[in-house]
């Protein structure tokens, strides 16, 4: 079968792909350096504390309110509680000493002074220690890195006929390419490191690896059915085939996915539900960056590996002829 032409030269383009990538993480790379990275109380200990509240309640100024009364940066969460359907608001205290017994009950008492028509009640309050705070952030990123492991000896034992090991490693860096645009989401517009941003990294890790392998499924077909030896010039044809025809489900799978987080961040944002903006906010741009990098990336990073190994097995022939 002969190749056809494909209608965009994704791999010819490459170079530019890799220069929009590397300039956003260097973006993320200064910001972190010059304003720091923000890391919630769940990653650094601190005091997490949770109050009932009825009626209206503005969690903007709540919080204001509670930083004035504590002198200690905090950040204010309006949620729901589960079993009774009560409002609640729950606030973390990024602080290692974490918030004494004192300073709690002096808080409850300046806030039902504060609002005396929302009946603030105090729900729970637990604090986590410095130590406790970096084991979980070590085994969520544990749990990450087992996760493209495994993602990686998939790739590699399913692919194996269009080289799967090359395969399932530009598969990862597509995904820790991901990682990084989430990564710099959260630097960038200043918000916490917390379970949110293990959560978005989670689930774009298994949209972002899911495109790749159609892609790469694509590829493995299109070799097969290809007849003649294949050089550098029909892999680099026969890859950016592969890429345009699946390029119209890669978009409808993504775009379809964008309508509904774009739908829930907005109606988050209208109604101050700071948690959820944090989460859907995040995986929009990570969804964004998993369709880019399985479609600019991970494609022509595998034909760049491949054309050096004709290139070299080549060359390797010529010398042992001389």
């Amino acid at each position: 079968m002969a190749l056809k032409v494909s209608h965009i030269d994704f791999v010819k383009n490459r170079k530019i792909y890799y220069i929009i990538s590397c300039s956003l993480i260097a973006i993320a790379v200064i910001v972190s350096l010059v304003f720091g990275v923000k890391v919630d109380i769940q990653f650094r200990g601190g005091t997490i504390a949770t109050y009932s509240y009825s009626g209206e309640l503005n969690v903007d100024d709540f919080q204001k309110t509670v930083q004035e009364q504590t002198g200690i940066q905090v950040k204010a969460r309006a949620a729901k509680n589960a079993a009774t359907g009560e409002p609640n608001v729950t606030l973390n205290f990024a602080t290692k000493e974490g918030l004494s017994a004192e300073a709690q009950t002096a808080l409850t008492a300046a806030l039902q002074q504060a609002y005396p028509d929302n009946t603030i009640e105090t729900v729970s309050v637990n604090s986590v220690s410095p130590t406790m705070g970096k084991d979980f952030l070590l085994k969520c990123l544990v749990a990450v890195a087992f996760s493209a492991v495994f993602m990686i000896l998939y790739i590699a034992l399913r692919f194996r006929k269009i080289g799967g090991w090359s395969a399932g490693v530009f598969a990862v860096v597509a995904l820790l390419h991901d990682i990084a645009m989430v990564f710099a989401t959260f630097i960038i517009f200043r918000m916490s490191l917390d379970d949110n941003f293990i959560a978005v990294l989670l689930v774009i890790l298994g949209y972002s690896i899911n495109d790749t392998i159609v892609i790469y499924d694509r590829i493995r077909e299109n070799e097969r059915l290809h007849t003649g030896r294949l050089s550098e010039e029909n892999i680099k044809d026969m890859v950016n085939l592969s890429i345009n025809q699946t390029l119209p489900r890669t978009l409808n799978t993504t775009i379809s996915t964008l309508i509904a987080m774009t739908v829930v961040c907005i109606l988050a944002f209208a109604n101050g539900v700071s948690s959820i903006v944090e989460f859907a906010f995040p995986l929009i741009i990570g969804l964004i960056s998993g369709a880019y990098s399985s479609i600019c990336l991970s494609g022509p990073l595998w034909v760049v590996w491949q054309q050096h190994k004709i290139r070299s097995k080549h060359n390797h022939k010529k010398s042992a002829k001389a």
